[in-house]
C-alpha cells in the first residue's frame, strides 16, 4: 500500500482539469508548491500528438526541478481522451522531493481522473522524456519476460506436446466460464486500487455487449459499504476490509459478488455466475490479490462482525460431549442371549 502525503490539488488546479479534458488542452506541467498541487504551465493542440510530443515536452522540463506532465495522447478511451503521465524527478533532486512526488502521484491520478490515464512514464534523466524515450519504454513494457534454457524447453515441449490418452472413460472437461473483458477504466481502478488510491470497486456487466465495466471507484468506511450493494442488479465488488486479528493490523481485500435473488433477470443471474471465476482471475492477473470470495443476496450482511468471521472463523477446541440417550420407558427387562452349545 502507497503511502500518502496529504497534498491535494488546489482551486485553480482542479478548476483547469475540469476545462482541460474538452480535446484543445496538449499538456500540463504540475508541480508541488506551497505544500499544494499547483498549474505551472499548459499548451494547446497544434498538429498531432507525435509532431507535438518533443516541441511541447522539452520545453517543461528543467534539469534539477521534478514535476508531473500531463500529455494528452489522440487515441480515445470510452470516457474521453487518453493521457499520459510523465513523472520526472530527476538523479539530482533531493531524496525528500523524490520521496514526496512519488507519494503525491496516487492523489494527481484520482483528482484528474485515473480512468483519463492510459499510460505511465517515470523518467529520471532527459532522454526518458523524448518520443523516442517514450516509445522505448513503451517497447520495454510490451515485452515478455526472458526466459531460461530450461523455461525455453519446457515451453516448446508444451508447443509440441500431442495428447493421445483419449479411451472410452475420457471426460470432456466442461466450460469453466464466460471470460467477458473488462474496460480500460476497470483494469484502471483495479491498478489504482493496488497502488493505494481506492479501497471500495464496484463492476457491472453489460448484458448486450458482455463486457465488465466500471461503476464506482471510491475511499468509503465499512459502515457505508451497505448502501452500495443494489437491490435490483447484481454487482461485482472489491473492498480493503482494515482490521485487528489477535494482535496483528491486517489489510484484506475482499470479493463481494452480491445477487438480490429474483429481482434479476434470468440472463443476468447466468452472466454473472458464469462471468465470475474468469473476472477473478483477472483481476489477481492486475496484482491484486483477493484473500475470501463472498457472495450475498442484499448490503445488510456486511458488518465488521460478518467479514471477522468470513475471514478468521473461530476454532471449536472441544467437542461437546453427549450423553447417550435413556431407552424407552415400559421396554421390560434385557433378554439374556444364551450362548449355544457346539456340536
Amino acid at each position: 500500500m502507497s503511502h500518502q502525503t496529504g497534498i491535494k490539488a488546489n482551486a485553480e488546479l482542479l478548476k483547469f482539469f475540469g476545462k482541460c479534458k474538452d480535446g484543445k488542452t496538449r499538456v500540463i506541467k504540475i508541480s508541488i508548491k506551497n505544500e499544494e498541487l499547483t498549474l505551472i504551465d499548459h499548451k494547446k493542440v497544434d498538429k498531432d500528438w507525435e509532431k507535438d510530443y518533443d516541441k511541447c515536452v522539452k520545453s517543461l522540463i528543467e534539469d534539477d526541478v521534478p514535476c508531473y506532465v500531463l500529455y494528452r495522447l489522440d487515441p480515445k478511451t470510452p470516457i474521453g481522451h487518453a493521457w499520459l503521465l510523465i513523472s520526472w524527478t530527476p538523479d539530482s533532486a533531493t531524496v525528500r522531493e523524490k520521496m514526496l512526488y512519488a507519494s503525491t502521484k496516487a492523489t494527481l491520478k484520482l483528482e484528474f481522473g485515473s480512468a483519463n490515464i492510459k499510460e505511465e512514464l517515470h523518467a529520471t534523466s532527459k532522454d526518458e522524456t523524448t518520443l523516442d524515450g517514450y516509445f522505448k519504454h513503451k517497447k520495454a513494457f510490451s515485452a515478455p519476460n526472458p526466459l531460461t534454457t530450461r523455461e525455453e524447453e519446457l515451453e516448446e515441449l508444451k508447443r509440441n506436446e500431442v495428447k493421445t490418452d483419449y479411451s472410452v472413460d475420457s471426460r470432456q472437461q466442461t466450460l469453466g466460464g464466460i471470460n467477458c473483458p473488462m474496460s480500460e477504466a476497470a483494469q484502471n481502478a483495479i491498478a489504482d486500487t493496488v497502488r493505494g488510491s481506492f479501497n471500495y470497486l464496484q463492476f457491472r456487466i453489460d448484458l448486450q455487449e458482455e463486457k465488465i465495466h466500471l461503476v464506482k471507484a471510491d475511499n468509503i468506511v465499512l459502515e457505508k459499504l451497505s448502501k452500495e450493494i443494489p437491490a435490483d442488479h447484481a454487482r461485482y465488488h472489491i473492498y480493503l476490509f482494515k482490521h485487528t486479528h489477535e494482535g496483528d493490523y491486517q489489510e484484506s481485500f475482499i470479493f463481494i459478488y452480491s445477487m438480490p435473488g429474483y429481482a434479476c433477470t434470468v440472463k443476468e443471474r447466468m452472466m454473472y455466475s458464469s462471468c465470475k471465476g474468469p473476472f477473478l482471475d483477472a483481476i489477481q492477473g492486475l496484482g491484486l490479490e483477493i484473500v475470501k470470495k463472498l457472495e450475498i443476496d442484499s448490503g445488510d450482511e456486511l458488518t465488521e462482525d460478518y467479514f471477522q468471521d468470513e475471514l478468521h472463523p473461530k476454532k471449536i477446541l472441544h467437542r461437546p460431549q453427549f450423553s447417550k440417550p435413556k431407552g424407552p420407558p415400559n421396554r421390560g427387562a434385557k433378554r439374556l442371549t444364551k450362548p449355544q452349545a457346539v456340536e
